[in-house]
């Protein structure tokens, strides 16, 4: 008999086989999670979900979701296998898996690790179930030949044969009205077709644009030679070293060729085949081997594993996406990732958002900007509950023009609370708060060197601005703090040999507070202004500068990182999340905008100085209106003074309340923030007493969007960027462009692994010579 035989069991050989997309069930791998916490906790961690919660529950009903299947069947039939081995079971003879389940084979083969199969198998996913066209149907009752001539003669060549499954069971893959041709054309005939609930036509010719990107990721990667037989389902052969990556990207677009599977392993020898995990394949195998002959092929000895080959002279390393930005920055802050989710005002980067973000090996930003401090400390309490492990988290500082004693207080909560990250935004200057804060962590190490334990991010678009962070604490802020008692002198002395930011984070144009950026041009004058602070002080360590702003894709990423940002900061794309602490009905709004739908409007905070928002523009009224009011108080001195046209629509249109009773709600919270002072100014001041109605507008449409007032859409103020427009067109056509399907620690992770395949497809584009 032709084949590989075992010398100590003569003709007895076994198989194991690992089952793909189709065998998922709700309740699998239930009594498996419990044996196995490490494995399912590694899982968990690379996937940013629950893999126990999704198997055996699927509160969500993702489970039958492709990019959700796919790793669930993964990790289970590891598992599976895993409790099998553990229970004494031999190795087998013989490894094979239909689809998916080619990985596990390739996983016990010792291919690749547990972790890095999952990977693999998690981006599959993300790619197939991108896909969008097509269909596939189970063709019943007829032979591969007859099948492939019937659908020639009634010109149904659009259509592929997708999975040989056995010889009379064949699946058909193809544009979605051929599949509804060919069923009806086959019903017709009295031969069985049922279509097949999946999103695209799989394993077939129209899958060449995932093969192609798939191809891609692979190039990250390097695999080992198998330990034993894997049968490869494009081939129907066994893998040979070197062919991994290969063989993976082609069996995207190529038919599985199962039937042809079994004959190979019946005609190796294979006489018990035990499939792991369901029992699809067991009925498969014995109808094959009832109807099927075996496939005697001469047999070359499989070769023992071999260490991988150097990488040829002037290679270059893949990229993944773990690797792009700094390594101090993901030292510093504890991540796996140089990527922060930024902070959004009134809650919106919610606690939740915040607890996904540190879970996943990311950070994020609590906004805590227009919240009271009950629910700032409600929020903290929050995330110091959920991250026990150290997990990276900061929290935000706005600046506060209007009443700076709210900046001291806010860092008193932050310090009670041993927060050890803040956001610093919209600050045009130092102020004693920021200094507080940084100078509270600081002492001197066993060595001399200055330990800092209170890491401030700036956020900055102008040098200036930048100039400030970059220096040193001004002396006269430090020598105030240090005679009120704040700061130790050490402290003080110590604060001559850092700067107040380590990590400056420079924002072209976003969503919220903005100057209108140009990335290119503003991050490469940020940079030379590093350079020049650091050679002038002297800093211990390099300054870390990231860029935020437009970055809602791959190719906005790439372009962050290849002008040599440390890291990426995102705003906007994480709005339109089912974690951000808006309303439904916005998010809704938000997922449908596309590059051109945001508008400049005042800030609400800012109103007077003429400072400027992003916001969303389609759909509503809010940017016209506030800037109507804009123009309106550098026009007129008081309420009074305005047409009394202008006062009847302001009162009716816009606020729904009469002036007076506006200026009745400013009062009562000037009164509840204990600041009498403002209102004998605004009673003195007729132009200051506009002002603070007109600012009670903003607020007011702030209000209205987080809580979703539909019937008052049109007044609804919504900070957004043009990077969400572009994120939306990127993720159409996949499970993400839906709101409902977006989280933000899975679109962090999701941005970066394409940001790095871009890159690497974009290096060998310009340095062929390095891939070869």
């Amino acid at each position: 008999m032709s084949g590989i035989q075992r010398e100590d069991e003569g003709d007895f050989m076994k198989a194991i086989l690992f089952p793909g997309q189709g065998s998922q069930f709700r309740g699998m791998g239930k009594e498996l999670f419990p044996l196995y916490r490490e494995m399912t906790e590694t899982a968990s961690d690379i996937l940013g979900y629950s893999i126990e919660k999704l198997c055996t529950e699927d509160p969500d009903g993702k489970l039958n979701l492709t990019q959700y299947t796919q790793p669930a069947l993964y990790v289970v039939n590891a598992l599976g296998y895993r409790k099998r081995r553990d229970e004494g079971m031999a190795r087998p003879d013989f490894v094979a898996g239909h689809s998916l389940g080619e990985y596990n084979a390739l996983l016990a083969a010792d291919v690749f690790d547990f972790k890095t199969g999952l990977r693999l198998v998690q981006r599959r996913g993300e790619l197939m179930g991108a896909a969008r066209e097509g269909g596939m149907a189970a063709v019943i009752g007829i032979d591969e030949a007859s099948l492939a001539a019937l659908l020639k003669q009634h010109q149904l060549t659009s259509i592929d044969l997708a999975n040989f499954n056995t010889l009379s069971q064949t699946v058909i893959a193809g544009p979605k009205d051929a599949i509804a041709q060919a069923e009806k054309l086959l019903t017709a005939q009295q031969i069985r077709c049922a279509v097949l609930n999946v999103s695209a036509a799989f394993h077939s010719r129209y899958m060449e644009e995932a093969k192609q990107a798939f191809a891609a990721f692979l190039r990250q990667f390097r695999f080992d030679a198998p330990g034993m037989p894997v049968i490869a389902n494009v081939s129907a052969r066994p893998y040979r070293d070197g062919e991994a990556a290969d063989l993976l990207a082609r069996q995207i677009s190529s038919p599985v060729r199962w039937t042809d599977t079994v004959r190979y392993l019946m005609g190796a020898g294979v006489t018990e085949f035990v499939e792991v995990g369901a029992t699809v394949l067991t009925r498969l195998v014995e109808d094959i081997r009832k109807t099927a002959t075996p496939l005697l092929v001469a047999q070359a000895p499989i070769p023992a594993a071999a260490p991988a080959a150097p990488a040829a002279s002037g290679a270059r390393p893949a990229l993944l996406a773990e690797n792009l930005g700094s390594a101090l920055f993901r030292k510093r802050f504890g991540v796996k990732y140089a990527y922060i989710a930024g902070a959004m005002y009134r809650g919106i980067a919610a606690p939740k958002l915040v607890v996904r973000m540190g879970k996943a090996g990311l950070v994020g930003f609590f906004g805590t900007g227009g919240l009271s401090f009950a629910d700032i400390e409600k929020g903290i309490q929050y995330i110091q509950g959920e991250l026990r492990n150290g997990e990276a988290y900061g929290l935000n500082l706005l600046a506060n023009y209007a009443y700076p004693e709210l900046e001291r207080q806010t860092v008193d909560l932050y310090l009670r609370y041993n927060v050890r990250l803040i956001e610093a935004a919209a600050f045009m200057q130092m102020t004693p708060a920021l200094v507080l804060f940084r100078l509270k962590g600081l002492k001197r190490g066993k060595d001399g060197q200055v330990e800092g334990h209170h890491r401030i991010l700036a956020k900055v678009s102008r040098p200036e601005v930048a100039e400030v962070f970059l220096r040193p604490a001004p002396e006269h802020i430090v020598q105030q703090l240090l005679k009120e008692g704040q700061i130790t002198l050490e402290q003080a002395e110590l604060a001559k040999r850092v700067p107040v930011s380590e990590d400056v984070c420079i924002e072209a144009d976003s969503g919220g507070h903005t100057d209108g950026g140009i990335p290119t041009v503003l991050f490469p004058a940020m940079l030379a202004l590093k350079r020049a602070m650091e050679k002038q002080f002297a800093y211990a360590e390099p300054i870390c500068m990231g860029l935020a702003g437009g970055i809602g894709t791959p190719e906005a990423a790439a372009a962050a990182f290849m002008m040599g940002a440390d890291f990426i900061l995102t705003g906007s794309i994480n709005q339109c999340t089912v974690d951000a602490g808006t309303s439904d009905d916005v998010k809704t709004l938000l997922q449908d905008i596309n590059v051109q739908d945001t508008d400049y409007a005042p800030a609400g905070d800012m109103f007077e100085t003429g400072a400027q928002v992003q916001v969303l523009k389609k759909g509503v009224f809010f940017p016209t209106r506030a800037n109507k009011l804009f123009s309106l108080y550098h026009h007129h001195d008081s309420l009074d003074d305005l047409p009394e046209k202008t006062k009847k629509q302001l009162q009716t249109t816009y606020f729904k309340k009469t002036f007076e009773e506006v200026w009745n709600d400013v009062r009562k919270y000037l009164e509840g923030q204990g600041m009498r002072h403002e209102i004998v100014k605004a009673e003195a001041n007729p132009k200051h007493k506009m002002a603070l109605v007109f600012r009670w507008y903003f607020g007011y449409t702030s209000r209205l969007a987080l809580a979703g007032s539909q019937d008052e859409r049109v007044n609804y103020q919504v900070h957004t960027g043009p990077a969400l427009g572009a994120f939306n067109q990127w993720v159409k056509g996949t499970p993400l462009e839906s709101w409902s399907n977006r989280h933000a620690d899975e679109i962090g992770k999701k941005l970066l692994t394409e940001t790095a395949e871009y890159l690497n497809l974009s290096l060998d584009r310009l340095f062929p010579l390095a891939a070869a």
